[in-house]
């Protein structure tokens, strides 16, 4: 009888171990989204300010070229910008930072309030907020009429 449970405490070993061994682990897939977000500071008010995201997908090695240092033997990007434009986005309107009367405090707490939504919308989608990037374009010219604020939210995900 010993013998019988030491075989068949093998056995269960034996099978185990085995079924550890065929286990075929596979890495996460992430998947990524950006949200971004354009605000006016064109004083007086007269700029626009969008929170925009793709809903459409596109694969970038459509539109690429690989160059070398040989000029004859690339070859040329055939690919129209027509291409490469999204047609079926979301376009959430925001408050610009200026009206006529100057600054205006309270259209910059309105947007946070409205990207503070979609981050939280995001996120019990199953997202998560994975980097911020921000930049500012200005002419600084004279009159200095022109100018944006953009603020690029990177969302991911694991499948």
């Amino acid at each position: 009888m010993k013998k019988f449970l030491l075989l068949a405490a093998f056995a269960v070993i034996a099978f185990i171990s085995v079924s550890f061994v065929n286990i075929e682990t596979k890495p996460a897939q992430v998947e990524y989204k950006v949200v971004t977000v354009v605000e006016s500071i064109v004083p007086s008010g007269i700029g626009r300010s969008r929170m925009i995201s793709a809903t459409e997908k596109k694969d970038y090695k459509q539109f690429t070229t690989v160059r070398s240092g040989d000029k004859g033997k690339d070859e040329k990007n055939r690919s129209k910008r027509s291409e490469i434009r999204v047609k079926d986005y979301e376009e959430t309107k925001l408050l610009n930072f200026y009206n006529l009367g100057g600054i205006r405090f309270q259209n910059i707490a309105a947007n946070d309030a409205v990207m503070t939504s979609k981050v939280n919308a995001m996120i019990a989608e199953g997202w998560e907020l994975a980097f911020i990037n921000t930049g500012v374009e200005s002419e600084g010219g004279k009159g200095d009429g022109k100018g944006i604020f953009i603020t690029r939210y990177t969302f991911k995900r694991t499948n």
